[in-house]
Formats: structure tokens, C-alpha cells, sequence
């Protein structure tokens, strides 16, 4: 409850009003303290990653090369062939060994749905060992 003093009169009137000055400089405070506490409170860690020891895989001497071509047709090396026929190329290809790696390298325009149908192709031919080509940039 606050009391209005009035000089002239001598009876106290009470004031049904609320001071707000101190609530104003309570959430003052408190904005200030969240400001100051919220960027604390973010993890910012300085890591300096090792350096892997593990042994360069050597290259194969001649890559294989599936190349998905802007109209959605495949190629091995040189040779076009429909995709149902996609296992038994790779098979010739590669001698029947299903642990040679397949670089697998698409046309800018090919969607990325129609590049995982590929891969899925390739996965059940029961090739798993596939790596994505792409250029380097260069600065």
C-alpha cells in the first residue's frame, strides 16, 4: 500500500496506484545478467585435431567408372547398356570380384533420387564398395 504525502492537507490519503519504478529496475537487472550469463553459456572449444596415421589405400592401376549421363542412361568405361543389365556388366567388368570399387560419377542435372535408383542397383548386384567422383576446386 503507498501513501501520497500532500503538504497542504493534514490527513494521509491512500493511493491505489502501483510504484512500478522498482519492478522496472528489477527486470533491468535481470535483462543485463541474462545478457551478460547467455553467451557464456554456449560451448565454444578449441580443438586441434591429430593428424591420422593411417597408410594412403594405393590407387587401382584402372579404375572402373559407372557414369550416370544426363538422360539417365549408364556407362561402364565406354560401353552404354540399359539399367536392368547394370549387374551383369559390372560382373564381367570386374571378374566377378565384388570387392572392387565402383567410382560412381553423375552429370550436374541428374537428381539426386535418380543417382540413390543407381546406387541401389548397385547395391543389390552386390557391389558395396562405391565411391562418388567430383571435381576439385580450385581457388
Amino acid at each position: 500500500m503507498s501513501v501520497r504525502l500532500d503538504h497542504g492537507k493534514d490527513e494521509l490519503e491512500e493511493v491505489h496506484e502501483i510504484n512500478v519504478t522498482p519492478f522496472i529496475d528489477v527486470m533491468l537487472v535481470l535483462l543485463i545478467i541474462f545478457m551478460v550469463a547467455a553467451p557464456l553459456a554456449t560451448v565454444d572449444i578449441s580443438v586441434d585435431l591429430p593428424a591420422s596415421t593411417a597408410q594412403q589405400q594405393p590407387r587401382p592401376e584402372k579404375p572402373l567408372f559407372l557414369t550416370v549421363k544426363p538422360d539417365l542412361s549408364l556407362s561402364l568405361g565406354d560401353d552404354t547398356f540399359p539399367r536392368d543389365q547394370l549387374g551383369a556388366a559390372l560382373t564381367q567388368a570386374t571378374e566377378g570380384n565384388k570387392d572392387t570399387r565402383i567410382f560412381l560419377r553423375a552429370d550436374k542435372v541428374v537428381s539426386y533420387g535418380d543417382l540413390m535408383e543407381v546406387m541401389n542397383l548397385l547395391r543389390a548386384a552386390g557391389f558395396l564398395k562405391i565411391a562418388l567422383v567430383g571435381l576439385e576446386k580450385t581457388q
